[in-house]
């Protein structure tokens, strides 16, 4: 029988855990009696390390994984992806709004004959903004990398190695784990999954946060910004040259007429503020490469438990 290892990043959610492990040791056995389950702490700031090694404790088929502090949901993937033994690798979260049944209705896809299987969220259960924002960050991110991103597609699913060793070779400094798969190609699809509320506690992900993830995942994957920005320069150009060939044509025909300061005015500030705003853009660009020259770790790992 395969090996099926699930990687779940653990952030605010010890309420959870308990009920997630008793969850999945009865599902999993429908599929394979040879699995683990990694619990990747990622700076959880309540009791989840805790409660994540007396379950190690007791039963050597979970495993753990501390961080040093808080490095972020799509790292802790990555480390549980790095140190994960599986066939066949499941990334859930920890909130229980994944809910583990429905990976036998992934696995029994898989053996159709596809790499991986990604879970579609038939009804969404968060709240009105942050579907709203996620609709709205994948129409922008398919168009500025040319994919087509699905807003309701997240990190559920069912991986084969060979997909998570394409992912991991992959040495983006900043990682987001949908758009990476997605990338790397394969034979998939996908399947409609039914999606929880969740139980206890609230998201971690503030607006602020989402929009950070956004930038950083846009700026990452994508150099098109940057085309774009040649391609208003250009118009804006454009644009002079016609005003310019209107006052041309004006002093033939009327004489010399004095502009308005006002309109000089306005001009001015509206050039002045594309010209911080291009050289901003730039600015984050030089920062994304100053990240990644510094080759800083993306994780540091404090502890682990059940691994030899």
């Amino acid at each position: 029988m395969p090996l099926i290892s699930i990687i779940a990043p653990v952030y605010k959610c010890a309420d959870s855990i308990d009920e997630l492990y008793a969850r999945l040791t009865k599902t999993l056995p429908q599929i394979s009696h040879d699995y683990e389950i990694i619990f990747v702490n990622d700076g959880s700031p309540d009791d989840a390390w805790e409660i994540i090694s007396l379950l190690a404790k007791n039963d050597k088929k979970v495993k753990g994984i501390n961080f040093s502090r808080n490095f972020g949901q799509h790292n802790a993937i990555t480390a549980g992806l790095e140190l994960a033994k599986g066939d066949w690798l499941i990334i859930m979260d920890c909130d229980l709004q994944d809910q583990p049944e429905e990976i036998i209705k992934m696995h029994n896809k898989c053996m159709e004959g596809y790499d991986y299987v990604a879970a579609i969220r038939k009804d969404r259960k968060d709240n009105f903004v942050k579907v709203w924002f996620s609709k709205t960050f994948y129409f922008i991110l398919g168009y500025l990398t040319g994919v087509r991103q699905e807003n309701r597609v997240g990190n559920f699913g069912i991986y084969h190695r060979k997909v998570i060793a394409a992912v991991l070779s992959m040495k983006d400094y900043v990682r987001y784990f949908p758009s990476m798969v997605k990338w790397v190609g394969f034979n998939y699809t996908c399947v409609e999954v039914e999606h929880s509320q969740r139980k206890t506690g609230k998201t971690s992900y503030s607006f602020y946060k989402l929009l950070k993830l956004a930038l950083n995942v846009i700026l990452s994957f994508s150099d098109k910004p940057l085309k774009l920005t040649v391609k208003f320069g250009f118009f804006l150009s454009l644009l002079s040259f016609i005003y310019a060939l209107y006052i041309i044509v004006r002093v033939v025909l009327f004489g010399s007429v004095v502009l308005g300061w006002s309109s000089l005015i306005v001009t001015l500030t509206f050039f002045f503020g594309i010209i911080i705003f291009l050289i901003g853009l730039l600015g984050l660009y030089v920062g994304k490469i100053f990240e990644k020259v510094k080759d800083r770790p993306r994780y540091i790992i404090s502890e682990k438990l059940n691994y030899d």
